[in-house]
């Protein structure tokens, strides 16, 4: 099913309580939007977290749906609250206080890319931001919530593997130089999001795949994690943040020659947790 706003991917049989989303990795561009920016093409991609659902592209093998943005992160960004509205960049939006996200530039409808890079010559008016919160932000949504009432009607839990890379700049300024640095960064907002046995459960996962994994720093989980994880009624939600230059150029935005290798460690991965999907949708039911 693909939707202006969205790509779902259905398995042939859910056989697992596991649902995978990518909500940055839209790269449908309205050439309006490109119009209406002061950026080129390849300076506004620098916010996607590209090729992301391709990494993830075999979730539905094992069982699994991958609901798949198709609008960018820079045009609209499917991982904030749909009333994270830019005071800076919105005509007629209240200037609100105590929001960082907002703040910098990274609301719902984000006024900057990567480095703080401005996206318009202007302002937008509310009506315009009220089309693509319409258009785009609440069909996703509702899209993501109908898969994981499913998965709960279905198998009693439902695991949302919400789906991200980061960039490798991120990793070297956290670690300052030192140490191991981790290929994936998990985020279950410190236990509020997801129960710890699902965690431990994809950390070793990723671990026995050989790639070195570190928990909610710097990326403990945003709005999906925060909305939607509710291990305490059986809905779980684990943000993954995969370093980007192990599988892309960064500068370039393009797969690099260790694209595929990634892509089947993440297979391997997505089999792995899918099975403990399966086991603990069996326990729920039992």
């Amino acid at each position: 099913m693909t939707t202006d706003a969205y790509q779902l991917i259905m398995p042939r049989e859910r056989t697992t309580c596991l649902v995978f989303a990518s909500p940055h990795s839209g790269r449908q561009y309205d050439p309006a939007f490109l119009a209406a920016s002061v950026l080129d093409r390849h300076a506004i991609r620098t916010s996607e977290d590209a090729f992301v659902d391709l990494l993830f592209g075999a979730a539905p093998q094992f069982g699994a749906p991958l609901l798949k943005a198709c609008v960018p992160r820079a045009f609209l960004d499917l991982n904030r609250s749909a009333d994270e509205l830019d005071p800076a960049l919105i005509d007629g939006v209240r200037r609100a206080s105590g929001n960082p996200r907002v703040s910098s530039g990274l609301g719902v409808i984000p006024r900057v890319v990567a480095n703080g890079r401005a996206i318009y010559r202007g302002k937008l008016s509310k009506a315009e931001a009220e089309a693509r919160l319409r258009q785009f932000w609440h069909p996703y949504h509702v899209r993501l919530q109908g898969l994981l009432r499913e998965s709960r009607d279905l198998f009693g839990e439902a695991i949302l593997i919400d789906c991200h890379s980061m960039p490798h700049e991120a990793i070297e300024a956290l670690n300052h130089g030192k140490g191991t640095r981790p290929d994936v960064v998990l985020g279950d907002r410190f236990g509020a999001a997801a129960g710890a046995e699902v965690v431990e459960r994809i950390e070793t996962a990723f671990a026995n795949a050989g790639l070195q994994v570190a928990r909610n720093a710097p990326f403990a989980g945003a709005f999906t994690a925060q909305h939607y994880g509710r291990p305490s009624r059986g809905q779980h939600v684990v943000q993954i943040e995969i370093d980007r230059s192990l599988y892309m150029d960064e500068a370039l935005i393009r797969p690099n020659d260790n694209f595929d290798e990634l892509r089947a460690l993440v297979t391997h991965v997505i089999a792995d947790i899918s099975r403990f999907g399966r086991d603990k949708s069996r326990l729920a039911a039992e």
